[in-house]
């Protein structure tokens, strides 16, 4: 299916310690993203990066030290409803927004803006669950938050980025590839019965029979927001990324999954998160980013 494409780019690092997720975007333009999917036929814009301030500053340019306190919390809101905007409007064109991150406390924007217009099934691939709470996380780090918010859980002010309260029931969510979960995080996903395929799952069922197992728990929507963490491959596939854990997703297994989901015909929107070129290897994990993008996009072997 040719899909109308606007790429949204979203150079942010706010919501993890680590820095060089800030640098992801240009890493996967650099790999010829745009051609390769006009290559597919698809009809492709690339919208430019959402605006960014300098970390360790408040929006205002104003630089202090109390800012940790939140975790940049103020930052990372500002700058989720700017992809809030971005992605509503190209949702109500009847376009494709493909956002490219930066950490994945971007969701809290993506998904706010493409569950907007109807009810929307979201598919999170990643070896986390990234369901804590402010009074769970260890860390207090946001990247490990976004999915607990998108229920309604969490900072009030990324609860209620662009509309009020949760985006997305829990019955509407699936996860795939989780290998580390916190211990809260556990007794939370389980009490809210959502969908878990862990690499557990995957080893004893294979790839194929969890996405389609994914596909049958949302077969009552019809449109799938998907949400790609790199670090759910394993580390051996995808070097670049700042919270890697062994035991991945391989890669034939990644382009299956793609390759699967794109055949449903329901991907109507797409996150591409988490690359680290400062620790990646010749551009490997932003190489194989677009090519999965690319394989959920109707790309095959034959």
């Amino acid at each position: 299916m040719i899909k109308n494409i606007s790429i949204i780019g979203v150079p942010m690092d706010f919501g993890q310690q680590l820095r060089g997720v800030d640098m992801g975007p240009a890493a996967v333009r650099y790999t010829g993203l745009i051609s390769r999917l006009r290559s597919l036929g698809h009809t492709v814009i690339d919208t430019g990066d959402i605006n960014i301030p300098i970390r360790d500053c408040d929006l205002t340019g104003s630089c202090n030290q109390t800012q940790d306190k939140n975790k940049y919390l103020n930052e990372i809101t500002q700058i989720c409803e700017s992809i809030y905007k971005a992605g509503k409007a190209i949702i109500q064109n009847g376009g494709f927004p493909l956002f490219i991150g930066g950490d994945h406390s971007i969701a809290v924007g993506t998904i706010a803006s493409v569950t907007n217009k109807e009810p929307t099934g979201l598919i999170w691939i990643d070896a986390h669950g990234d369901f804590n709470t402010p009074e769970t996380s260890p860390s207090g780090n946001i990247h490990g938050m976004p999915l607990a918010a998108l229920i309604g859980e969490g900072h009030p002010s990324l609860v209620n980025l662009g509309r009020p309260g949760a985006k997305i029931h829990p019955d509407n969510v699936v996860l795939i590839g989780q290998r580390d979960l916190d211990i809260s995080e556990k007794k939370r996903l389980k009490k809210l019965g959502i969908a878990v395929f862990t690499m557990r799952d995957i080893d004893e069922q294979g790839i194929s029979s969890v996405a389609n197992k994914a596909l049958m728990k949302l077969v009552h929507l019809k449109r799938i927001h998907l949400t790609v963490d790199m670090d759910a491959l394993d580390p051996v596939e995808a070097p670049g990324v700042g919270t890697p854990v062994p035991g991945g997703i391989s890669y034939r297994e990644a382009h299956l999954l793609m390759e699967i989901l794109s055949d449903s015909g329901k991907i109507s929107s797409m996150d591409m998160v988490e690359i680290n070129p400062i620790l990646d290897v010749a551009n490997k994990t932003a190489e194989l980013a677009v090519e999965l993008i690319l394989s959920a996009l109707g790309k095959s072997i034959f």
